[in-house]
């Protein structure tokens, strides 16, 4: 872009060939200084190396320490404070899931148990009066305070009525 912009007319103004362009003057004056001073261009702060950072070194004794059997299920906060009543620090709080992101281990680190699928219990009545079911409804009534009674009904399948109900004020135990 500087190319085409140095090859074109000095009656053209600046701001007219960078509207042209689809860039912003500053970035043009920015890049004229640094060739003026032969500045190098500037690293994303991503690519440099960071002056604090741990040494691989450090790195291997921190993942070793929490690979080790009293803290492979624990999370990383609480190997922290652990290790401080041991009166021992590797590195602070927040580098710790950086570098288990970064081998891959990032996410729970306990053993789980998988989830369970039970099936849904059916009911199949073959004639009336087969199959009851009940059902608990809390009612939203207060007297007084936060009482909320229960209303019991007995239903069976084969008939859309309810065939018995009972009120309770609280629920057996």
């Amino acid at each position: 872009m500087t190319a085409v912009l140095a090859q074109c007319p000095a009656t053209l103004p600046l701001a007219r060939a960078c509207q042209a362009l689809g860039l912003n003057r500053r970035t043009i004056y920015v890049r004229q200084k640094r060739a003026d001073h032969d500045a190098a261009p500037r690293c994303s702060r991503k690519q440099s190396v960071q002056p604090r950072a741990l040494s691989a070194q450090e790195q291997a004794t921190v993942l070793g320490t929490l690979h080790r059997a009293p803290y492979r299920d624990q999370p990383p906060t609480e190997v922290y404070q652990r290790l401080l009543e041991q009166e021992q620090y590797l590195c602070a709080v927040s580098t710790r899931p950086r570098l288990l992101r970064g081998v891959g281990e990032n996410g729970d680190r306990r053993h789980q148990r998988p989830a369970q699928h039970h099936a849904v219990p059916r009911l199949f009545a073959k004639a009336p009066h087969d199959v009851w079911t009940w059902d608990m409804t809390k009612l939203p009534l207060s007297v007084g305070g936060c009482i909320c009674p229960s209303l019991w009904s007995l239903i069976c399948s084969a008939g859309s009525l309810s065939h018995g109900w009972s009120r309770s004020k609280r629920t057996a135990r």
